[in-house]
């Protein structure tokens, strides 16, 4: 599968599966990507993360794999397999692997968000 297309419609698949581990590598795969959002799988290993950045829209992030250090404003939250939160949007935020994980990231981009 290519990194920069969607996954297969109308195909069943195993979450899990669809993102491989890579040594000392961070691996993503595309499984929707739409103008007003998308879904992403990553796959961190031992040592790896995502530096701190923000998003101005609202992520679903959801441990498929693992257990996962996210830092959200300074704030640790150490998140499970089946776990999952919300970063707000405008959130500083970052993920540490001190084990290996995978997630699912999701961002639904909406220009609704002042009437919430």
């Amino acid at each position: 599968m290519d990194n920069n297309n969607e996954l297969e419609k109308n195909k069943a698949h195993i979450i899990v599966e669809i993102i491989e581990y890579l040594p000392e590598s961070v691996v993503s795969k595309t499984i929707i990507k739409k103008t007003t959002g998308n879904v992403t799988a990553f796959s961190m290993a031992v040592g790896e993360g995502l530096l701190e950045r923000s998003s101005p829209f609202d992520t679903y992030i959801q441990i498929i794999d693992g257990n996962a250090e996210v830092m959200i404003d300074d704030k640790k939250v150490a998140l499970k397999l089946g776990e999952g939160i919300v970063i707000p949007a405008h959130a500083k935020h970052s993920f540490n692997a001190n084990e290996q994980f995978k997630m699912l990231s999701t961002v639904i981009k909406s220009g609704y968000d002042e009437f919430d």
